[in-house]
């Protein structure tokens, strides 16, 4: 692009998805009052992700992105954030031993807040108020003083972020993380699973592993890496006078990062080559997701990559597939085809969530496990048949016990969505589900490498 960038210079585009502010002057005055707060993130850390993902996009680390749909203020509780950062770890270690690969951990939490909606307004009866936007602009109750978007609500955004990632901080490097710790905690997944046979023979794999490493003197106390991990943080960059409003110059490189997030990515609805979201996000240095949908055309997507990562840097772009259970075999082909022949260097990465979204019979809005395990199959056949790599998955998930999305090892049926159906917006996995789709991704990451491997193999033949 030729126009010059700045932080603000999204502001004299068109910025879709962003709440209409009664009072201009009390946001004004809360985006400046952030601007002068210390930067939750650090520009370090975000190029340790971004060298990190450059490993993803060629096939040697695979991306682990999940967490809440939307964060909010009244299910805030230190226990939430353990069990979803526990649950993560789970993953990574079912993913790190089955699939023989090093997994980047990055959760949607410390700031994922903000949801797009499909319509402005919510009409209930003859009321109609503003959508719920997410609690970092207005309340889910359906009033008028709860629906109309308040700025105070940014800096008990930041607030709340800020005491999620020193929370999270301490469990990733104070021992929480200890791998001997996590893997019991994956044992007692194995143990109730209905499917325990199959996880058991991988899960004694595990073991055997760890009392080797024990055996020969490596332990926690001998090796500390052991008992601590690299985890960052993402969400989707939507209020762009926040994401503003947090972003620094670093003073190593001179460079623009938001200091919001380690990652941010942009979504279906906000990825218009001429809009404010995409103008934000081409000039910070922080790696940068892009939601690739069914709307997504080839020409675009190229043109996209070129606005956001100009020099064709590994890990500073992640695609986002999100395609749906009965699309991704139309819809993720033609995209990859095209990337691959322009020579792009990105992160594939699958979201099996967001397009198999269906109504129960009972009301509720739902997930079938057997959709989202099909578009991960998927996902991973069509990059084995074009020999790419396959390179991460992101989902919604919790740490909590809910029943908000149908099937899985539990056998969650449409009555009995309502017994914990506690979400914001979309309907997560649970821990149990999330943990089923970690050995079925172990599976499909080992077969997928055995044959780039084989092939590999063939060719130097």
């Amino acid at each position: 692009m030729s126009r010059k960038w700045s932080p603000d210079s999204w502001r004299t585009l068109t910025a879709k998805q962003m709440p209409d502010y009664s009072d201009k002057e009390a946001l004004k005055s809360a985006e400046a009052q952030l601007s002068n707060y210390p930067p939750l993130v650090f520009a370090g850390e975000a190029r340790n992700l971004r060298a990190q993902l450059a490993d993803a996009a060629e096939g040697r680390a695979f991306l682990l992105q999940g967490g809440d749909c939307a964060e909010s203020f009244a299910e805030f509780h230190p226990n939430n954030i353990r069990d979803t950062f526990r649950v993560l770890l789970q993953m990574s270690v079912v993913l790190t031993y089955g699939g023989s690969v090093p997994v980047v951990k990055v959760g949607r939490i410390a700031g994922q807040f903000a949801k797009p909606r499909s319509e402005p307004m919510e009409k209930q009866g003859d009321v109609s108020l503003p959508s719920y936007r997410g609690d970092i602009v207005n309340g889910i109750d359906f009033d008028a003083e709860t629906r109309e978007p308040n700025p105070d609500r940014l800096i008990q955004a930041y607030g709340q972020s800020a005491s999620t990632l020193n929370l999270l901080r301490a469990f990733a490097q104070g021992g929480f993380a200890d791998l001997a710790n996590v893997h019991k905690w994956t044992l007692g997944f194995v143990d109730n699973s209905p499917q325990s046979e199959r996880y058991q023979e991988l899960a004694d794999r595990i073991t055997d592993a760890l009392n080797f490493m024990k055996a020969c003197g490596v332990t926690s106390e001998t090796a500390p890496l052991l008992n601590q991990t690299d985890f960052y943080t993402s969400h989707e960059a939507l209020l762009l006078g926040y994401e503003q409003a947090l972003t620094r110059i670093d003073s190593t490189t001179g460079e623009w990062y938001d200091t919001s997030a380690h990652m941010i990515w942009i979504g279906d609805r906000t990825r218009q080559l001429d809009g404010a979201h995409v103008e934000f996000c081409r000039g910070v240095q922080n790696p940068i997701g892009l939601k690739c949908g069914p709307s997504l055309e080839p020409d675009d997507l190229i043109r996209l990559c070129d606005v956001l990562n100009p020099t064709n840097e590994a890990g500073r772009v992640t695609l986002i597939a999100r395609f749906g259970a009965n699309g991704v075999d139309k819809g993720l082909p033609k995209l990859l085809k095209r990337v691959v022949s322009e020579g792009r260097k990105v992160v594939w990465s699958c979201d099996p969530m967001h397009g198999n979204t269906i109504k129960a019979s009972t009301g509720y809005k739902t997930r079938p496990f057997d959709h989202i395990l099909k578009e991960v199959h998927d996902f991973f056949d069509i990059h084995q048949a074009e020999g790419t790599y396959a390179g991460g998955v992101h989902f919604e998930m919790t740490g909590q016990d809910v029943t908000e999305c149908l099937g899985g090892a539990q056998a969650i049926s449409e009555e009995d969505l309502s017994s914990r159906y506690h979400t914001h917006c979309d309907p997560r996995l649970n821990a149990s589900q999330a943990i089923e789709l970690a050995f079925l991704l172990a599976e499909a990451i080992k077969m997928e490498r055995e044959t780039i491997m084989a092939n590999k193999a063939v060719a130097g033949a």
